[in-house]
């Protein structure tokens, strides 16, 4: 009785005891005196005691049944457990098939059926064709053919990665009473590892085998005896064999080959041997007449490796070798070769590392053209592009005159002319000095095998320093020939000048020795003073440029009160001015204290109104300076007869005159000023007109350390 059952027996049971009861009840509450045979309230009671009875009964049982499954479907859970062990370690798939409905169910590992399958769902698993197979295996076994049967299958695969390979073993699982099969078990195995392993095991055999029968390499055979039993063709051909057969009739002993007959034959596992047999010396043994039966060294390498059975019994050795003869004649003069490349390498490199010792050292780098593809490479190391410039590239790089220049080459080359290519560039590039390098190139054209031009290859040296000296000793030779120029005007304008005081001089000194009025005599004496004076101011102008020119005149630089000197400076220099001729001096100033030399400066002052004095008659001279932003402006202004617009322009010039043919002073008063200015560093500017005048201006750069300017100033 299945729970199931016992639970509505037990429900009709309760229902009737419940019934009962109630008729009991009923009948004890009526009124109405039944007088049976027998007693109805014992024989009710009666009934409960036995449902009752019937219900602990039926409860009992119940238990009882439900304990014997519970126990049952745990030995079945546990079988089933160890039926999930078995598939999963075996690699094993169970499933059944009804001939019925032709359907097939799944056994999962816990022993419980999966999905049913129809024969169209299951075929999307496997492989088309052993599908196919598996159904003919199947109806083989429905139709009594066969009791078992064994099917190998491959899954439905995309991929070589995804392919799996199965055994399927099919036998019956249960008959009808008839005697019809009703069910079939399918054990599947995934045996894709085995069929991996056997597959390699076949191509493991496969290999060896075609490497005994190669060509690639000698193989030999001895077996327990130490006869060679096998050979193939490469050691036929090695050991020149005409004929394998008729050599393996010969039985040749392991020891008859001079290659291996030092070698113990069975303590040679895994033995790599190197021989060098001289035959000449092995005219007398027996293989050596059988079968190299030619002179000469042979060079052979073998592996021998000892063969064992399954027990573990001696079978034999197995000799893999290979004649290397040609590889070490050959290894012999590739190290020969290599040796006399190594020393031309060498000397090669030598050769390269003084190139470019003599390229670095020189300043001079390599320079390629290449006109397929418009580019120029500039290396101060042999094989190396240090530099890559294309021709727009190129042009920019050179000053603006001389773009055309290169584009000229570049145009030519890129034309594949013959000629070489000699030219020196100035470019925008400027060195450490930051001066602007200038390049002279110097290629020629490369020719190919075919006789065309493949680039153009050549030097490219720095001519900066060679271009700025040649440039430096064009300068000095302007200089030196101007110079010259004004040495011989100079010396012919000294003598000049110099001839005519002293011949003045010369003139009045002999008007002594004649007949003369002695009341002359004062005069001659004057004349003879007065020109003697300019004679000797002369000299000393002469004797200071000279100086001034030679770079003799050293410069104090200390700080002094400008203010206090300047007027003394002027006075000195009109000592010898005009009684009718004013004279002003503007000194706004208190204290100015500048740096520089105070000599020179004054003798500029003094030489400045002297020259003012010289020239004016009437009049008025004014000296003044300002000082302003770093700069000392010192001015003498006379109102004199002037200069003409020529003698402005030649007022600086040694010895010049004006318009007039007069001389300003001795000819180098303004001259030195002008030298003595530009010593310290600053320069001097001349405004005259005729009939108005001359105002000189000489500016000094200084830096004031002190400056105190007058309250009133007195005029």
């Amino acid at each position: 009785m299945t729970p199931k059952e016992f639970s509505t027996i037990l429900r009709f049971n309760v229902f009737t005891l419940c019934l009962l009861t109630s008729n009991v009840v009923q009948a004890q509450s009526s009124d109405i005196h039944v007088n049976k045979v027998f007693d109805l309230n014992h024989l009710i009671t009666y009934l409960i005691a036995g449902l009752f009875i019937t219900v602990l009964v039926m409860l009992f049982y119940n238990r009882l049944y439900a304990f014997r499954e519970q126990d049952v479907r745990k030995l079945l859970k546990n079988r089933n457990s160890r039926l999930g062990l078995v598939m999963q370690a075996g690699r094993l798939r169970l499933w059944v098939y009804y001939p019925e409905t032709r359907h097939y169910r799944f056994i999962s590992e816990t022993g419980e059926y999966s999905k049913e399958y129809n024969p169209i769902d299951l075929a999307h698993f496997y492989d088309r064709d052993d599908f196919e197979l598996l159904r003919s295996a199947i109806f083989d076994i429905c139709e009594n053919k066969r009791l078992t049967s064994t099917v190998k299958l491959r899954n439905a695969f995309t991929s070589s990665e995804d392919l799996r390979f199965y055994e399927l073993h099919l036998s019956i699982a249960s008959r009808d009473e008839k005697g019809q099969i009703t069910q079939l078990l399918g054990i599947e195995h995934d045996v894709t590892t085995e069929y991996a392993k056997s597959n390699n095991a076949k191509a493991l055999f496969m290999r060896y085998q075609t490497v005994f029968n190669s060509s690639l390499i000698d193989m030999l055979y001895y077996n327990k005896d130490g006869i060679l039993a096998e050979i193939n063709d490469k050691a036929c051909q090695t050991f020149n064999i005409p004929n394998r057969n008729t050599i393996l009739a010969e039985k040749f002993l392991f020891q008859d080959n001079p290659l291996f007959n030092s070698i113990d034959l069975k303590n040679a596992d895994h033995v790599n041997t190197t021989t060098i047999i001289d035959f000449p010396k092995h005219q007398n043994d027996r293989f050596y007449s059988k079968t190299w039966g030619k002179d000469g060294k042979l060079y052979y390498e073998a592996s021998i490796n000892v063969i064992h059975n399954s027990d573990g019994e001696y079978e034999g050795v197995y000799v893999a070798g290979r004649n290397v003869t040609e590889m070490v004649e050959s290894f012999h003069q590739q190290r020969a070769g290599a040796i006399a490349l190594q020393k031309a390498t060498q000397h090669i490199k030598e050769y390269i590392d003084n190139i470019n010792y003599a390229l670095r050292v020189s300043n001079v780098r390599l320079v390629n053209y290449y006109p397929q593809n418009y580019t120029l490479d500039i290396s101060s190391i042999i094989g190396e592009s240090q530099i890559r410039l294309s021709q727009l590239r190129c042009i920019r790089l050179a000053l603006p005159h001389y773009r055309r220049t290169v584009s000229s080459v570049l145009n030519r080359m890129d034309h594949l002319t013959r000629y070489s290519i000699n030219q020196t560039i100035e470019t925008e590039i400027h060195d450490a000095k930051k001066r602007q390098i200038a390049l002279m190139f110097n290629l020629i054209p490369i020719l190919n095998a075919d006789g065309n031009t493949e680039r153009y290859f050549g030097m490219c040296r720095n001519m900066t320093d060679i271009l700025e000296t040649e440039r430096k000793l064009t300068t000095e030779t302007q200089k030196a020939q101007e110079a010259e120029l004004l040495k011989e005007s100079f010396l012919t304008n000294m003598s000049y000048e110099i001839r005519t005081p002293l011949t003045t001089v010369l003139g009045y000194a002999d008007l002594f020795e004649t007949e003369h009025d002695e009341a002359d005599e004062p005069l001659f004496v004057e004349e003879i003073k007065k020109n003697t004076n300019i004679l000797l101011r002369l000299i000393n102008d002469i004797l200071f440029i000279s100086k001034l020119d030679a770079d003799m005149v050293e410069f104090k630089h200390e700080d002094f009160d400008f203010a206090e000197y300047f007027d003394a400076y002027c006075q000195m220099g009109w000592s010898t001015t005009n009684p009718e001729v004013k004279t002003i001096i503007e000194n706004p100033y208190e204290h100015l204290v500048i740096n520089g030399d105070p000599e020179y400066i004054g003798k500029i002052i003094q030489m400045l109104c002297q020259i003012a004095s010289t020239f004016t008659q009437k009049g008025h001279i004014r000296a003044k300076y300002e000082y302003h932003r770093g700069e000392l402006v010192i001015s003498v202004e006379d109102s004199g007869g002037g200069i003409d617009a020529e003698g402005v322009k030649n007022a600086f010039v040694r010895f010049a005159r004006d318009g007039q043919h007069r001389i300003c002073g001795s000819g180098l008063d303004l001259p030195i000023i002008q030298e003595l200015a530009k010593k310290m560093g600053g320069t001097v500017e001349l405004q005259s007109e005729i009939g108005k005048g001359t105002t000189v201006w000489v500016f000094f750069p200084c830096e004031a350390k002190e400056q105190e300017k007058k309250h009133d100033m007195i005029v």
